[in-house]
């Protein structure tokens, strides 16, 4: 039984230490924001005269998308850029009545003189790294912007990015994400708070430091040289994105990062939605730690890059070690009774807590790109920051079986997240296609688990120990809400 408890108490411990170490290099980047800002001197962006302007390559990529390829393909035709300096095309892979709904915008806009082009793939082999691949080959820009199917990019886009290239070693240029739902719901509150700091305190904190950072996928611009130097799409990860921003790095390119100009987007506005995103990206991080890392630690990147390269690529494995954690901390209460320990030293964790509140609170209350007052952002924030700690932990259990099949290397077909033109309240995906048809075995488990950890409140009460009184509170409602909200976003048709 001791050996046991020791057991128990090693394993918590490990785990701790992995969220905390995370938990510093997020402090470490929000040193280097907090730098930029305070160092950095406004400029005015360069003008380019039109006549100078080079031909961009628009690419769209699109699978089943009925609800907003429409609203897309009417915001690209809007771009402040001349019509023939640009080139549209609509990388279609879709399998429903999206195809014809794209076919009929691209007739349209042809009509009107729109240089825009329809290519509809019967094979989605490579899923979207595929479909960005072979477009290549149509593609007659030198710069080739990329836009995912629930963005609304300003007008101004082009002209605001393309600047940036004059600067012969930048290969990409990657925007803001801004969220136009984000007052949906308190779903996507939460998860418009998770982005902005990936979107000010992250991006921008690793431009600052000299660090590797990353293209989204989206609401970018590459140069063609850069994807052909690095190597082109490769379609082994799920998150090709992050994997050709590093191979492009690691090839001497640089990612300017416009965090002052933002492009707006819809977010999943249902919870089994969001789960297809996370565990896409989660998935996707550990494959491509798992594929880079090896080259990284090779290569001639100074020991701070490879350091915040490998917490960067590493960043999923935090759900595995929140979900060992949370776990095991429930014995932690026997096991720290049955050998008459204190958890007094523990507190020297709260460290990680304290990292993370600083790192949210700048990016969702000090950051110069929020709008409301101070005392709102600040209301708000205090509001929110509980519940999405407790949403980050009941979303552990589905990002863990992610991180893990992504380490060991275990294959799954791209899921995309499905996308609703959910923009004001009024708007609803009640019974719309896309939704969920059946609930994993790990929705059952999320269920489990917020009992789970109500035993472990009583077992807080019971013994008399309220240490871990907070920490099962948040896992029991996190694992709880997620459960819920899982079974009552399935579709019912």
């Amino acid at each position: 039984m001791q050996i046991l408890a020791y057991f128990i108490i090693a394993v918590y411990i490990f785990a701790l230490v992995y969220i905390t170490f995370y938990c510093l290099v997020q402090l470490h980047l929000l040193f280097y924001y907090k730098k930029y800002h305070w160092n950095h001197a406004k400029t005015d962006p360069e003008i380019i005269e039109d006549k100078d302007l080079p031909f961009v390559t628009i690419q769209l990529p699109i699978f089943n998308e009925m609800y907003v390829v429409e609203r897309l393909i009417d915001n690209i035709v809007k771009f402040d850029y001349p019509k023939d300096k640009y080139e549209i095309h609509i990388l279609d892979d879709s399998t429903d009545e999206t195809v014809a709904i794209s076919q009929r915008k691209v007739d349209e806009y042809k009509a009107k003189g729109f240089n825009i082009e329809l290519y509809h793939r019967v094979d989605r082999t490579g899923y979207k790294a595929g479909a960005l691949k072979e477009a290549m080959v149509h593609a007659k820009g030198d710069f080739i912007a990329i836009f995912d199917a629930d963005f609304l990019p300003r007008p101004e886009f082009l002209k605001a990015t393309i600047p940036n290239f004059n600067n012969p070693k930048v290969g990409v240029v990657q925007t803001r994400w801004e969220h136009i739902n984000q007052n949906y719901s308190m779903l996507t509150r939460l998860q418009a708070m998770q982005l902005n700091v990936h979107f000010t305190v992250e991006q921008q904190g690793r431009k600052s430091g000299n660090l590797l950072l990353q293209f989204n996928g989206t609401a970018g611009v590459w140069r063609r040289q850069c994807i052909e130097d690095a190597g082109g799409w490769e379609a082994d990860t799920l998150t090709e994105d992050l994997d050709l921003s590093y191979r492009a790095q690691l090839k001497g390119w640089e990612i300017t990062y416009l965090e002052k100009f933002g492009s707006p987007a819809e977010l999943p506005a249902e919870m089994n939605g969001l789960k297809s995103q996370q565990f896409r990206w989660m998935k996707g991080g550990a494959e491509n730690a798992r594929k880079l890392l090896p080259t990284i630690w090779k290569s001639d990147l100074t020991f701070k890059r490879k350091m915040h390269a490998t917490g960067h690529l590493m960043n999923s494995g935090v759900f595995l070690f929140v979900f060992v954690a949370g776990v095991f901390s429930v014995p932690m209460l026997f096991a720290m009774e049955h050998l008459g320990f204190s958890t007094a030293p523990f507190a020297v964790f709260l460290i990680g807590l304290v990292s993370v509140v600083a790192v949210y609170y700048v990016a969702n209350v000090q950051a110069e790109l929020n709008k409301d007052s101070f005392g709102k952002m600040f209301l708000k924030f205090v509001f929110l920051f509980p519940i999405f700690l407790a949403l980050s932990m009941g979303l552990s259990l589905h990002n863990t079986i992610a991180v893990i099949q992504g380490y060991i290397g275990k294959k799954s077909p791209f899921v995309r997240t499905p996308k609703f033109n959910i923009v004001e309240l009024k708007d609803s995906f009640k019974s719309r296609n896309y939704l969920a048809k059946k609930l994993p075995m790990t929705t059952i488990f999320e269920g489990l688990l917020s009992l789970y950890f109500l035993g472990g409140l009583i077992g807080g009460f019971y013994l008399g120990d309220q240490s871990f009184m907070l920490f099962h509170l948040l896992l029991m409602v996190g694992f709880g809400s997620i459960f819920f909200y899982s079974v009552r976003h399935v579709s019912l048709k």
